[in-house]
């Protein structure tokens, strides 16, 4: 491989290719090259499924498929906006307590006289705020992404103690408990939301000039800056991105279970970062989709689920969801092996 750097007189050729959005390619084409790589892990899925389906009891009811549904959307929202990042190159360890302490902050909003309304659009502020301070240190301080958002994940931790002051808040009366626990149709809330950020996140990467430049950052940052990419508003953009969907993910957190505490949504950086690689997207940054990321929260889900019907004790589920993120680090190391080769 030549590692040479590109001049600026000379084509800039990246390390990994650019998506097909940037040869402009029809809806139809940028839609068929996503399933072509994710189909590769789909067979994983299914046959999760169907072991499951074989030796744990009601697995293929309607109640407990739609409860695997509910299950993964948290995951899906925060494992995509995790997608963002590991596209460039990065990491955000501090998802889960992005997560819960703007939860602590939407319940502790919906307990305020007059200001229950403003619930949301407050911890939704929280979270792109947390988020954009990780961007910031990581883009125009020059941090590491790793050290940046351990030591996030610790504060923010902490935060969310202390915004509870280490109780547990609830409200069993929250203005928008519909969003965990009602339906449209026969299809919940929670699931209509990771669907619809999906949606939104493909359309970001796919068809926009900005998915175009995560895919260059990722693939090349110095060739990147060489062609006039704005690299620190991109990784800006994507770190804003991720803390603005953990937020998402707190409110859909707080509005199903009533409350919310220090403790909520720890753990939750593991599960995300594990839907990510398993969908294919490969910590060298510049490889990787949207749609794989969904099949890999898919996985994390069912995994959970099935264990839990057969009885597998809550030490030993995270003894092989340990395990699960080693394998899936495997592959991408020999994914990526093969695809520089």
């Amino acid at each position: 491989m030549n590692n040479s750097i590109p001049t600026l007189k000379e084509p800039v050729m990246t390390s990994n290719p650019l998506p097909p959005a940037a040869k402009n390619p029809t809806l139809k084409r940028a839609l068929l090259g996503d399933m072509m790589q994710t189909v590769g892990i789909l067979p994983i899925l299914i046959l999760i499924v169907a072991v499951f389906g074989f030796v744990a009891p009601n697995f293929f009811t309607d109640a407990n498929l739609l409860n695997i549904a509910r299950q993964a959307s948290i995951n899906i929202v925060l494992a995509a906006g995790m997608t963002f990042i590991i596209l460039t190159g990065g990491i955000d360890l501090s998802v889960g307590s992005m997560l819960g302490t703007t939860a602590v902050v939407a319940m502790a909003v919906s307990l305020m006289p007059g200001l229950a309304g403003l619930s949301i659009p407050l911890a939704l502020l929280a979270g792109l705020g947390m988020g954009l301070f990780n961007g910031f240190l990581v883009a125009y301080a020059g941090l590491l992404p790793f050290i940046v958002t351990l030591g996030t994940y610790t504060a923010l931790r902490g935060a969310a103690y202390l915004l509870a002051d280490g109780t547990t808040i609830i409200n069993s009366d929250i203005s928008f408990e519909w969003i965990g626990n009602s339906y449209l149709g026969p299809i919940p809330w929670l699931v209509i939301i990771a669907f619809a950020v999906i949606a939104l996140c493909w359309f970001i990467l796919r068809r926009t000039t900005l998915g175009v430049h995560i895919y260059a950052v990722g693939g090349n940052m110095q060739a990147a800056r060489l062609t006039g990419i704005k690299v620190g508003a991109v990784l800006l953009f994507v770190y804003g991105m991720s803390g603005l969907l953990s937020g998402l993910g707190g409110i859909m957190s707080a509005s199903r279970l009533y409350s919310a505490n220090g403790n909520l949504g720890m753990g939750y950086e593991l599960d995300a970062i594990a839907a990510v690689i398993l969908g294919g997207t490969s910590f060298v940054g510049g490889i990787g989709t949207i749609t794989g990321t969904l099949v890999g929260a898919l996985i994390i889900a069912t995994l959970n689920n099935g264990m839990t019907l057969m009885g597998v004790s809550y030490f030993w589920q995270l003894v092989i969801k340990g395990a699960v993120i080693i394998i899936a680090v495997l592959i991408d190391k020999y994914r990526t092996r093969n695809y520089q080769h």
